[in-house]
């Protein structure tokens, strides 16, 4: 029995094989539609290819990849269908989120919100991109902890990670985080000034902005998405 087919050691590899791979893929090194093979996988990572297809599977699992009986595996597509499921979801939540954030917010989450808006200025004038993504996700969880629903933030967190490489090629190509810190701020002073329709209002302005690049990346880089489902992009007005 090889090194790399101990039990323990499997299990670090597969840790490791996953942490890489995912990290790759959500930074779009890896794009959609990305053939990858497990003997290439094995190779690299200097070990069988049982640690290989058990990170497989655990990717699969986190919806980032395809794997198809003997077919290539592949990075996982975008989806205009699971978008739009997403973004329903995620706005229900949030609207919910901000509402009672407005409701409790105090004078302490005034300071924190403020304090992060001020984070989120430096990782732009650092042009810190994934910096501004990690800030992006603990604001959001900011306003779950201010509304005094911390749970809601695993169905936030759960709806935006299936478009956190979309987000990024937001950030990226069309440099979005000023409109984005933009759109914070209106939300920060609408629930320090107790204000829940607006804190509403500005939170689905929020949500709206990935629309319009969802669309332009679908024209510019179609093969990005499933091939079925260019009807969606051409009906769809809104996600």
């Amino acid at each position: 029995m090889t090194r790399a087919s101990q039990p323990g050691d499997r299990k670090s590899s597969v840790e490791l094989i996953v942490g890489q791979l995912r990290a790759e893929i959500l930074s779009m090194r890896l794009l959609p539609g990305t053939r990858i093979s497990e003997q290439d996988v094995a190779d690299r990572f200097g070990v069988s290819r049982q640690p290989v297809r058990d990170a497989f599977n655990r990717l699969e699992g986190m919806d980032l990849i395809v794997i198809r009986p003997k077919r290539a595996t592949e990075v996982k597509r975008f989806s205009l269908r699971s978008i739009e499921k997403s973004r329903f979801i995620r706005a229900a939540v949030e609207s919910a989120v901000l509402r009672q954030a407005a409701l409790h917010a105090g004078d302490a989450d005034a300071r924190r919100l403020d304090a992060h808006i001020a984070m989120q200025r430096r990782a732009l004038a650092d042009r810190d991109h994934a910096g501004f993504a990690r800030l992006d996700y603990e604001f959001h969880e900011l306003l779950c902890d201010i509304a005094r629903r911390p749970y809601a933030f695993d169905v936030i967190r759960a709806e935006k990670q299936k478009v956190d490489r979309l987000c990024l090629l937001s950030l990226e190509k069309q440099d979005r985080m000023q409109q984005l810190i933009d759109d914070h701020l209106a939300i920060a002073d609408a629930i320090k000034a107790h204000d829940a329709d607006a804190a509403d209002r500005a939170g689905m302005v929020h949500l709206s902005r990935l629309d319009e690049t969802i669309r332009t990346i679908h024209a510019t880089s179609g093969a990005y998405f499933e091939p079925d489902e260019a009807d969606i992009a051409e009906n769809e007005t809104a996600f």
